[in-house]
């Protein structure tokens, strides 16, 4: 099988922008429910956008509407990248009548979650839990085929427990002309604790007529180059790191170009957290649940901060946002850490604990 670019549609996808020359291979903002929305986007792409971005999941089912704020991604797209609208639903006339309802808005594509871990979700047989049945899996994409006028692609992992039906998904991706496959290299029940099976990728890109997008686990620009080399993947799809490290993809781009690769400092990194918290502040929520939201955030960025997770351990236990700022200002800018550099890799040992926080949904934070 092939991975190069040979269909028109393809091309619409991976056609480089003007900023990049010849040769640089894609990078994508994984979709991450309750975090890759506009707010978000806009902080993102201030520091150097993807080449794709995918909105977090549109819910799909009997009664379902498309939902407004998501849609904002789309409609308010603050960036000249293109944005897939990513559908979660099991059932076909349900999703077919979203799709049609799609065709009015400035979409790239359409993006069928295959892999969201979340027990909630996957017990429903819908995200991760369709790994479970091919069949019904392909009777959804034979559908989307013949109803989607723009890409169709999909996002998935590399199975449920195992990978017991990993030939036959790979499979259905060609039979279905899927249009560009990011692959999650962990299965469902894997989390996002467990070891990334990468030779799952490299068979995959071996195998699909797609270009295939690595995902799981790209810490850096280093770890971005090195695992695009290992797989032969056509590029990399990039979620928690992105989180922690916004600069991600500009220094993806920087280090394919032979470019001097940007080290944000601890300043820099204290002023993406007060422009990320006014984006995520919403007047008339109490105080707490707001803060509450942003540790779920600060849970990745704190793993770059100090080595012995000091960072970590102040801002768990804050209340208020006086408190959460007078944290990152104590370790960030005050005594000359202003112009010290963010590490770009986590340090060994720390662990993000997002879902210990309050009630928030954890789901592909791939």
């Amino acid at each position: 099988m092939i991975s190069t670019l040979e269909s028109s549609r393809v091309d619409q996808i991976t056609t480089l922008p003007e900023s990049l020359i010849e040769g640089q291979w894609p990078t994508a903002l994984a979709p991450m429910q309750d975090v890759t929305n506009l707010p978000f986007m806009k902080v993102v792409a201030k520091r150097g956008s993807p080449d794709f971005f995918f909105t977090e999941f549109f819910r799909v089912h009997a009664n379902s509407r498309i939902d407004n704020e998501i849609l904002s991604s789309i409609t308010q797209n603050p960036t000249q990248q293109p944005v897939f609208a990513q559908l979660i639903g099991e059932n076909i006339e349900d999703l077919r009548r979203t799709v049609q309802d799609f065709e009015s808005y400035p979409i790239a594509g359409i993006d069928l979650n295959l892999g969201c871990p979340a027990p909630r979700v996957f017990k429903k047989n819908v995200g991760g839990g369709l790994l479970r049945s091919p069949e019904q899996i392909l009777r959804i994409l034979e559908m989307l085929r013949s109803e989607v006028n723009s890409l169709l692609t999909v996002k998935m992992r590399i199975g449920f427990e195992d990978d017991r039906f990993f030939d036959e998904l790979l499979q259905v991706m060609n039979q279905t002309n899927v249009d560009l496959l990011s692959l999650h290299a962990r299965t469902v029940l894997g989390g996002y604790r467990s070891a990334p099976s990468y030779e799952h990728v490299k068979k995959a890109v071996g195998n699909v007529v797609c270009p295939v997008l690595l995902n799981g686990n790209v810490t850096s620009y280093k770890s971005a180059n090195n695992l695009k080399q290992l797989t032969g993947s056509h590029g990399v799809m990039i979620g928690r790191s992105a989180i922690r490290n916004p600069w991600i993809f500009r220094q993806i781009r920087e280090d394919q170009a032979g470019l001097p690769v940007f080290r944000p400092t601890m300043s820099d990194v204290n002023d993406y957290i007060m422009e990320l918290y006014a984006s995520i502040e919403k007047p008339g929520v109490v105080e707490t649940k707001n803060v509450g939201r942003m540790k779920k955030f600060l849970n990745f960025i704190g793993l770059s901060v100090d080595p012995d997770g000091q960072f970590l351990h102040g801002m768990r236990r804050v209340q208020t946002k006086k408190e959460l700022f007078d944290v990152c200002s104590t370790f960030l800018i005050k005594e000359g850490r202003a112009e010290q550099l963010y590490n770009l890799e986590p340090f060994e040992g720390l662990v993000a604990r997002p879902s210990s926080e309050t009630s928030y949904s954890t789901c592909q934070l791939g």
